[in-house]
């Protein structure tokens, strides 16, 4: 049953995506383009690989920690009882992300939920008078994408999502996406750092992630380095410096939404706590990177969250097509290879 069930969900899935005559999302405000799992994908980004502690394959962005010894033995239930397994350490890129102002467009499936007559939620909010700079609201979606599991590369299910492409998250039809007030009930610890000293402090992660070479700072959980503020836990942003700055804080405040709602859980590199996944209900930021897919993929590199978009963002924005864009993460996973 759930074999048929998978199938089926599949062939609808497949059926939306290519019924609408080609893949790219119709209408001037909405584009994009199913993601090439091949050539638009940053395959060089899953590494380091390592066993333990120890690189086997190296990688030029900078890694978090892992367990200090290859091999890990892993409670299972009767009448196995312990498992035994090698402690691999990778970044695998298990979800993609859209970042569009039109509601229902599905940048990274190249095309538009909902006809004409669909609310226009999402769009440019205030302008600010003696600033450069204005805000703007977002919505996001959230897809699982087990790439890693359809190219089989890895051969552990222990090491890699193994559940099917799906939307897992629309923001349009969440309530608290576009409230700020509203979402005070997710993150009440915002009144906290609401005020010049707490933002002050932002300004050290955004300058040392500003080389591409440095993870984020998990202990600062209410900044993001040179996108902004983490609060409020919504599509509001108040600058708008450059679209992909904010389409990229969007994408950096999804998913520690998700992290807050327990929807997203974590693996972990340390000895003895490699066997389980477990929820986290602040963002992990130094285990994640994010590469765009959309509407100009960027496959030759990624980034750590909250590095600044400056040294990259140059020719990756079409003024054209509106502020859509398609977003992939890469998640640091540290499991058992059993």
């Amino acid at each position: 049953m759930n074999n048929l069930n998978r199938q089926l969900r599949l062939v609808v899935t497949l059926f939306i995506v290519f019924s609408s005559g080609n893949t790219h999302a119709q209408g001037a405000s909405c584009t994009g383009s199913f993601v090439n799992p091949i050539t638009d994908i940053c395959w060089s980004c899953i590494f380091p690989m390592t066993i333990g502690s120890v690189p086997i394959i190296p990688g030029s962005l900078p890694d978090t920690r892992n367990p200090t010894i290859p091999i890990s033995y892993c409670p299972k239930p009767p009448p196995i009882f312990v498992q035994i397994g090698l402690n691999i350490g990778y970044w695998e890129p298990d979800t993609l992300v859209d970042v569009t102002r039109v509601p229902y467009c599905m940048v990274n499936m190249g095309m538009s939920l909902g006809g004409e007559n669909q609310p226009q939620v999402g769009g440019r909010t205030t302008a600010r008078e003696g600033d450069a700079s204005d805000g703007a609201f977002y919505h996001g979606h959230w897809y699982k994408y087990p790439v890693i599991y359809w190219l089989q590369i890895m051969q552990s299910a222990a090491c890699m999502a193994t559940d099917n492409f799906d939307i897992a998250y629309l923001t349009e039809i969440d309530p608290l996406w576009d409230d700020d007030e509203l979402s005070f009930i997710l993150n009440p610890e915002a009144i906290l750092f609401g005020n010049v000293v707490s933002q002050l402090a932002c300004a050290t992660e955004a300058m040392a992630t500003s080389t591409n070479r440095v993870l984020p700072f998990d202990v600062l959980f209410w900044c993001m380095g040179s996108q902004g503020s983490a609060y409020p836990l919504t599509g509001t942003t108040n600058y708008r410096d450059t679209p992909i700055q904010a389409g990229t804080l969007i994408l950096e405040r999804l998913n520690y939404k998700l992290h807050r709602q327990g929807i997203v859980w974590e693996s972990h590199g340390e000895d003895g706590a490699i066997c389980y996944q477990t929820p986290m209900p602040l963002l992990p930021k130094s285990r994640y990177r994010y590469q765009m897919t959309n509407t100009i993929p960027d496959a030759l590199w990624a980034h750590p969250y909250t590095t600044t978009t400056a040294i990259w963002e140059s020719g990756h924005d079409n003024p054209v097509s509106g502020d859509n864009f398609g977003f992939i993460n890469f998640k640091k996973r540290n499991c058992v290879f059993l």
